[in-house]
C-alpha cells in the first residue's frame, strides 16, 4: 500500500507486510487502486460473457426458456451466502499474504474449473451417454448447472474482497473511496466490452480449432474460445495486481480471557445479523434503494440477448432451422449492443464525479438515472411492437429492419448511463457508511450484496413462470422492472440522505462538494 512507498527499507522485509494498523490510515497512490481495479476486467470478462450468452446456450441443452431463469438462481445463492463468508473470513484473515490476497487468488483458480467445466459441458455429457439427437441433455446440463454454480461461488469470492481491497487502499478517504469505486467500474466496462465483443464475433472458434467436436457446435466452441480468453485475462491482471499491491495483515486487538469467550461464540451469521441491528437510517435507505434498482436491472441483465433473439428478431430457439437461425443472429446482435452499453458505461464511470457535481449531489444522480433505466425498459415494449408490425408486413422470417435494430442497439447504449452509477455509487456509500456501523469493510459489503441478490432470486424464480403466464416472452419482467426502476428513482430522491457528518470526509461522497 502507499507506506510502502514512503518507508525506508529496514532489516526485516517481513515488517513490510505486518506494519502497525496506523502505518495504512492514509490512502495508497493512485496507481495501486487502479491496479487492483484492474482485476474487474478480468472478472467481468467471465460476467459478460454469461449474460450475452449462457441463456441461449441452456437452451440450446435442452432447458426451456420457461424454466430457463432458474439456472441463474445460483448466482444470487452463492451471494447470498457466499460473500458475506468471504467478506467476514476476509475481514480477519491472519494468512501472512494480507486480508484479501488469498481470497482474491482463490477465486481466480475457482473461475478457471469452472469455466472448464461449462464449456465442456456437452462434450462430458456426451461421452457420459448423452445421444446427440435427444433435445434435453440431461447430462450435459448437470455438468452445466454444477460449473455454473462453482463460477458463481468464485465470482462472488472474488469481487467481495476486492471491493474491500480498494476501501483498505481508501483508508477511509471519503474522495479516494468514490475514485475508486469508479475505476472499478471502468474496469469492469472494459471486460464488457471485451468479453461482449468476443461473445458478437461468429468465427473466433477458429482460433482454437479444437474447441469443435461432434457434441460441440460452432455456437458452442465460440463460448469455449470466449471463456479460454476470458481465463487469460483473469489469471493475466490478478497476479500482476497481487504481486504489485501490498495486503494489511489483520492484526487483533488485545482481549482479555472474557472477552475472547464472547467473540468465539458469536457465529459469522450472528456477526451479520449484528450488521444490520447496528445500522442506522442511511444504510437501510441505500439497501432499499438499492434493492428496488436491482429488481430493475436483473430481468434485462438476464433476458436481454434472449429478447433481441425472440421479440426484435422473431426466432426461436425451438423452432426450425430458419428460426433458430434468426435467434442466434439477435443473440449475437444483442451481444453487439451490450458491447455498445459498456462502452457507454466506460466513460460514465469516468465522468462520475464531475456528473454528480453539476447535479447537485450523488443523491440526485442517482435518482435521475433512475429515471432513465425505467423509461428505456418501457421502451422496449415499442420496439417490440414495431418489429411485430413490420413482420406482418415484410413476414415472420423477414427479421427487424434497419430502423428498429438501431432502435434497439440504442436503447442497449443508453441503459449504460444508469449503470455506471449502479456499478459504482452504492458501494462507495457502503464503504463510508460502514465508518459509522461497526463493521468491516468485507462484511458491509456482504450486507450490501444480500441487497443484490435478494432481488435476483426473486427475478429467477417468478421471471419465467410470469413471463409464461403472459404469453412466454420478455417484455411482462420488463414492465414490472420499469415500475421498480421509478419507484427506486423517487425514493433515492426523497429519502437517500447524504452520509452523517461524522463519516470520514462524507460530504465529499454524499454531496460531491
Amino acid at each position: 500500500m502507499g507506506v510502502f512507498e514512503t518507508e525506508k527499507p529496514t532489516k526485516d522485509t517481513a515488517a513490510l507486510e505486518t506494519q502497525s494498523p496506523e502505518d495504512f490510515d492514509q490512502p495508497s497512490p493512485l496507481r495501486k487502486i487502479i491496479s487492483v481495479a484492474s482485476i474487474a476486467a478480468g472478472v467481468q470478462f467471465g460476467w459478460a460473457l454469461q449474460l450475452s450468452l449462457l441463456t441461449p446456450y441452456v437452451q440450446l441443452l435442452g432447458i426451456p426458456h420457461k424454466w430457463s431463469s432458474l439456472i441463474w438462481l445460483c448466482g444470487p445463492v452463492s451471494g447470498m451466502i457466499v460473500q458475506p463468508i468471504v467478506g467476514f473470513h476476509s475481514d480477519r484473515c491472519r494468512s501472512r499474504f494480507g486480508r484479501r490476497r488469498p481470497f482474491i487468488a482463490s477465486g481466480a483458480a475457482l473461475v478457471a474449473v469452472a469455466v472448464f467445466l461449462i464449456g465442456y459441458a456437452a462434450d462430458f455429457g456426451y461421452k457420459m451417454g448423452d445421444k446427440l439427437e435427444d433435445k434435453v441433455k440431461v447430462r450435459a446440463i448437470g455438468i452445466f448447472a454444477l460449473g455454473f454454480w462453482i463460477l458463481d461461488v468464485a465470482n462472488n469470492t472474488l469481487q467481495g474482497p476486492c471491493r474491500a481491497f480498494l476501501a483498505d487502499l481508501a483508508a477511509g478517504d471519503a474522495k479516494r473511496t468514490r475514485v475508486a469505486n469508479a475505476f472499478f467500474s471502468f474496469f469492469m466496462a472494459v471486460g464488457n466490452v471485451l468479453g461482449y465483443a468476443a461473445g458478437s464475433y461468429t468465427h473466433l472458434h477458429k482460433m482454437f480449432p479444437f474447441t469443435m467436436t461432434k457434441a460441440c457446435d460452432i455456437y458452442c466452441a465460440n463460448l469455449k474460445t470466449c471463456f479460454f480468453l476470458s481465463i487469460t485475462l483473469l489469471l493475466i491482471v490478478t497476479v500482476t495486481s497481487l504481486w504489485y499491491v501490498k495486503d494489511k495483515q489483520w492484526s487483533p486487538p488485545p482481549r482479555n480471557s472474557d472477552d475472547d469467550e464472547k467473540t468465539s461464540s458469536v457465529p459469522l451469521f450472528g456477526e451479520i445479523f449484528g450488521a444490520f441491528r447496528v445500522m442506522k437510517r442511511p444504510m437501510w435507505m441505500l439497501l432499499i434503494v438499492t434493492a428496488l434498482n436491482w429488481i430493475a436491472w436483473f430481468p434485462f441483465l438476464l433476458f436481454d440477448t434472449d429478447w433481441m433473439g425472440r421479440e426484435v428478431y422473431g426466432g426461436d430457439s425451438d423452432g426450425n432451422e430458419r428460426s433458430k437461425k434468426l435467434y442466434s443472429l439477435g443473440v449475437q446482435s444483442g451481444a453487439m449492443g451490450l458491447m455498445f452499453n459498456s462502452i457507454v458505461l466506460g466513460f460514465m464511470s469516468l465522468g462520475v464525479e464531475w456528473i454528480g457535481r453539476k447535479l447537485g449531489g450523488a443523491k440526485r444522480l442517482w435518482g435521475i438515472v433512475n429515471f432513465i433505466l425505467a423509461a428505456g425498459l418501457a421502451m422496449t415494449v415499442l420496439v417490440t411492437k414495431l418489429a411485430e408490425d413490420h413482420r406482418k408486413t415484410a413476414g415472420e422470417l423477414a427479421g427487424p429492419s434497419s430502423g428498429i435494430k438501431a432502435g434497439a442497439l440504442s436503447l442497449f447504449a443508453v441503459l449504460g448511463i444508469p449503470l455506471a452509477i449502479t456499478f459504482s455509487t452504492p458501494f462507495a456509500l457502503a464503504s463510508i457508511f460502514s465508518s459509522c456501523s461497526g463493521a468491516g469493510q468485507g462484511l458491509s459489503l456482504g450486507v450490501l450484496n444480500l441487497a443484490i441478490v435478494i432481488p435476483q432470486m426473486i427475478v429467477s424464480l417468478g421471471g419465467g413462470p410470469f413471463d409464461a403466464l403472459f404469453g412466454g416472452g420478455n417484455l411482462p419482467a420488463f414492465i414490472v422492472a420499469a415500475i421498480a426502476a421509478a419507484i427506486s428513482g423517487v425514493l433515492a430522491l426523497t429519502v437517500l440522505p447524504s452520509p452523517p457528518p461524522d463519516a470520514p470526509k462524507a460530504t465529499a461522497m454524499g454531496g460531491f462538494h
